[in-house]
C-alpha cells in the first residue's frame, strides 16, 4: 500500500475565502481511498478580496505584481495552517490559484498565485498551474475535478458542484465526461450585494422575488446551453452574456428568476442523462431554495454529504491531483476537458 499526505488550496470565483484541505491518500491494488484530516476556510480580508475581485482590469505590470503577492499570501496562509495544526508529514502542497482569465479557445488561461512563492514560504514541494497544459493541448482546462470523482467518488452516478458555476461529471459509455452547466453563485452573490449581503442565504431573497418570464426565456435561450460538451464558463462570459440582461430590473426579481434558471438548467442535465444518485457539493448546496427548485424538476436522488465534503471536496481533489502529479500519473481526463489526450498536469516547484 502507498500512502501520501497532501494539502490542497482552492480559491473559487465566489471569493468566499481560501479553502485549505489536509488529507491522507492510500492506494492499494489501484484503488484509492482518502481521509480528510484537517480543513478550514481562511476568509479573505477586504483588501485581498478587493484585489481578487477585478484583476481582469489590471495592467500587465500590476497583474504580475499581484501574481507574486498572492503567491506569498497563499504561502503564509498554508504555513499558518501547518503550524496551527502541528502538521509534520506533507508530501506535496497543490495550489489551484485564483482564475483571472479563462479563454481556452484562444489557448490561454491564467490562475494567479505563483507556486514558487508558496515553496519559498513553506520549504515544501508545490504543484501549481494545473490548467495551462490542458488548454495548450486543445482542451478547456476545465473541469479538472473529474479525476477525483472517478477515483475517489465512483459510488455516485454523478458529482455536481454548485459553486460560482455549476458543473457536473458523470460516466457515459465507460468514459467520464464533465462540463459546466450554468453560472450560479457568481451571479447570485453579485445580486445579493444590492441588499448588503455577501450571498443569498438559504435563497431567502430569491424566495421573496417574482419570476420575470421574459428574462427567464432569454436566459434559457442562451446558445451555450444547447452546445454539446466539453464546455466551460468564465467570468468574462457572464459579463458579456448575463449581466447586460439585468439592466433596469429589480434585483430581488432577478434573483428569483436566475435561481429558477439555474435550477432548470441543472435539472435538465440530470434528466437528460437519467442519473439516479447524484452527489451535490459546493457552497450553493446550502441554498435550500435552489435545492428545492431542482428537486421539483427531477427524479434524481440528490445526495447532500457531510459539511466537510460539501465545503472541501474541490480542495481535497486538488490535493489528490498534486499526489498524482508527483507520481507522474494521469490527473487530467481528456474526455472531460476535450484535450488531445489524458495527461499529468501541473508545474512542480
Amino acid at each position: 500500500m502507498s500512502t501520501f499526505h497532501a494539502i490542497g488550496l482552492m480559491s473559487g470565483t465566489s471569493l468566499d475565502g481560501l479553502d485549505i484541505c489536509f488529507a491522507r491518500f492510500e492506494k492499494e491494488n489501484s484503488i484509492w481511498k482518502f481521509q480528510i484530516l484537517k480543513a478550514e476556510t481562511v476568509s479573505y480580508s477586504k483588501e485581498v478580496e478587493d484585489q481578487l475581485r477585478n484583476p481582469i482590469h489590471l495592467s500587465a505590470e500590476k497583474l504580475l505584481e499581484l501574481h507574486s503577492e498572492y503567491g506569498f499570501y497563499l504561502g503564509r496562509a498554508v504555513k499558518n495552517f501547518i503550524t496551527k495544526n502541528k502538521i509534520v508529514n506533507i508530501d506535496v502542497i497543490s495550489s489551484h490559484g485564483h482564475t483571472v482569465f479563462h479563454q481556452p479557445q484562444k489557448k490561454f488561461t491564467l490562475q494567479i498565485g505563483d507556486g514558487r512563492a508558496i515553496k519559498i514560504e513553506t520549504g515544501l514541494s508545490v504543484v501549481y498551474d494545473f490548467r495551462s497544459q490542458d488548454v495548450l493541448m486543445g482542451g478547456n482546462g476545465a473541469p479538472l475535478v473529474p479525476i477525483g470523482d472517478e477515483l475517489l467518488f465512483s459510488q455516485y452516478d454523478a458529482c455536481l458542484n454548485l459553486g460560482g458555476f455549476s458543473n457536473i461529471s458523470l460516466k457515459l459509455n465507460n468514459e467520464r465526461i464533465a462540463f459546466d452547466i450554468a453560472p450560479v453563485n457568481i451571479i447570485l452573490n453579485n445580486l445579493a450585494e444590492d441588499y448588503g449581503q455577501k450571498f443569498d442565504k438559504n435563497g431567502d431573497l430569491a424566495r421573496k422575488g417574482k419570476i420575470i418570464t421574459e428574462l427567464l426565456n432569454k436566459l434559457n435561450s442562451i446558445e451555450f446551453y444547447s452546445q454539446s460538451h466539453p464546455k466551460s464558463l468564465g467570468v468574462e462570459w457572464c459579463n458579456e452574456n448575463i449581466f447586460p440582461l439585468f439592466a433596469n430590473l429589480d434585483s430581488m426579481d432577478v434573483l428569483a428568476t436566475f435561481t429558477e434558471h439555474s435550477a432548470e438548467q441543472i435539472s435538465k442535465v440530470l434528466n437528460q442523462y437519467q442519473l439516479e444518485k447524484v452527489l451535490f457539493t459546493g457552497g450553493g448546496t446550502y441554498n435550500s431554495y435552489l435545492i428545492e427548485k431542482i428537486k421539483e424538476k427531477t427524479n434524481s436522488e440528490i445526495i447532500v454529504p457531510e459539511k466537510e465534503i460539501i465545503d472541501f471536496k474541490e480542495a481535497l481533489i486538488f490535493a489528490f491531483m498534486g499526489v498524482l502529479r508527483i507520481n507522474n500519473e494521469i490527473n487530467v481526463l481528456s474526455s472531460a476537458t476535450g484535450s488531445i489526450s489524458d495527461h499529468s498536469s501541473g508545474i512542480i516547484a
